[in-house]
């Protein structure tokens, strides 16, 4: 611990603008996603029984407790404004060969068959198509049998 009162309002003043720095970034960060964010709201949120929290630090989407989309915002500076979704198996390696600007193997999740989608690469209806067979795959039969899983 510093005793020294100048040395440690000086390491004060580098934290706090340190800080400022950082809000700074991740705020222009946030404005370069936002209008992909409210494309991927707007489409999750037509899904039935679809709620959305942060998980990981970047909003999720669910159907009663399950996700299927994630939404990726230059996660860990990757470079990626993209949404993370499930996949039938087989159609990751297809999509990422086929287009591999527009769909990748997104990290922590990939090894099990989700894609990324670059969110900039891609038009609604494409992206509305994807996510539907994500919320598909995802949801519980007794939703989807309730009349209400049609979307």
């Amino acid at each position: 611990m510093n005793t020294n009162p100048r040395l440690s309002a000086f390491i004060r003043g580098l934290e706090s603008s340190f800080v400022e720095a950082l809000v700074m970034a991740k705020g222009r960060k946030s404005d370069i996603g936002e209008e992909h964010l409210r494309r991927v709201r707007r489409i999750c949120g037509a899904m039935p029984e679809c709620t959305e929290k942060l998980s990981h630090g970047e909003p999720t989407f669910f159907v009663r407790k399950k996700v299927f989309a994630m939404f990726a915002n230059n996660h860990h500076d990757d470079g990626h404004i993209a949404v993370w979704i499930p996949a039938p198996p087989g159609v990751q390696a297809m999509l990422i060969n086929t287009s591999p600007e527009t769909y990748y193997k997104p990290p922590y999740v990939g090894v099990r068959g989700w894609i990324g989608v670059e969110l900039d690469r891609i038009g609604d209806d494409d992206l509305a198509g994807h996510i539907r067979e994500a919320w598909r795959m995802v949801t519980p039969k007794r939703v989807k049998t309730s009349g209400r899983g049609t979307a």
